[in-house]
């Protein structure tokens, strides 16, 4: 499934554009995708908001592709990327850490696009942050306690992510949906060959949950364990759907977390900042 939209605003429409390509990497409940589209379609939305808000205006472009093959999906080949600078990888229910054949083939394909453009900037949501750090070597795991982060949390920022963000706030707060987690950040030694020996990982956050929020690499990776364009509507109907397949099986836990759908976040950002990072502002957080 190969779906294009283009976005741009202005008196003359003719504003600097970021072209990112989407792998969508699950499908939303079936209310929420009547309501908002694919986990592609919101995501282009909120990075159109962020791109509205960037000082001058950018606008966005996105290419988006459904890479689930077992549900339908069809994984691109590297060919399709040939015009692509930026890479974005959606959440999912699906585990990282699993070798669903679909998974392999795109740990495959995120190798062969790592090594052949060697410019190519890449972001992760959840699952994307996942399995980006499993790429580079990293171990994906449950939780050591087997709770679930869920709905509205805190996330405490290092010096990295404050500068990331461009705020002096020690903590930000957005939506979580995530039992599995990067045990540790990968390192040069961990990738296998991906990562030269001199460069820098970068944890930009952490959290009681999750030592690991999201990992900063200086012109290539920029990824985090949280959602950052998750609504209300959202939030509930995911935490619906995981009780009723098992996943979640503390269902005190899932009505505490539902208590906070509401609250407000700070996804706008999280979007800004991985907006500046497609858009080639943040080559060095120095």
């Amino acid at each position: 499934m190969e779906k294009h939209e283009h976005e741009v605003s202005g008196e003359d429409g003719q504003l600097p554009v970021v072209r990112m390509m989407v792998l969508e990497t699950d499908e939303p409940h079936h209310e929420t995708q009547s309501r908002r589209g694919t986990f592609g379609e919101i995501l282009h939305h909120h990075f159109a908001d962020a791109g509205r808000a960037h000082d001058p205006p950018l606008g966005i472009e996105t290419d988006r592709r459904f890479v689930v093959t077992e549900n339908g999906g069809t994984m691109p080949k590297v060919s399709d990327f040939q015009d692509c600078h930026a890479l974005l990888i959606t959440g999912s229910m699906y585990d990282a850490h699993g070798d669903n054949p679909w998974i392999l083939e795109l740990l495959d394909l995120l190798k062969k696009l790592w090594v052949q453009h060697p410019k190519m900037l890449f972001s992760g949501v959840c699952f994307g942050h996942q399995l980006l750090c499993r790429l580079l070597g990293s171990e994906i795991s449950k939780s050591p306690s087997g709770e679930w982060e869920l709905g509205h949390s805190v996330i405490n920022l290092n010096d990295v992510g404050k500068r990331l963000f461009r705020t002096s706030d020690d903590k930000i707060h957005l939506h979580q949906m995530h039992q599995d987690h990067v045990v540790e950040a990968p390192t040069p030694s961990s990738s296998n060959g991906l990562l030269s020996p001199e460069t820098k990982v970068e944890v930009w956050g952490w959290s009681e949950h999750t030592q690991v929020q999201g990992i900063y690499i200086q012109n290539r990776v920029f990824t985090t364990q949280a959602h950052l364009a998750f609504d209300q509507g959202m939030v509930l109907k995911q935490i619906e759907m995981r009780v009723e397949i098992g996943s979640i099986e503390d269902k005190d836990h899932a009505d505490e977390a539902a208590e906070t759908a509401d609250l407000e976040h700070d996804g706008d950002l999280v979007a800004a900042a991985i907006l500046r990072f497609f858009h080639g502002e943040d080559a060095s957080i120095e």
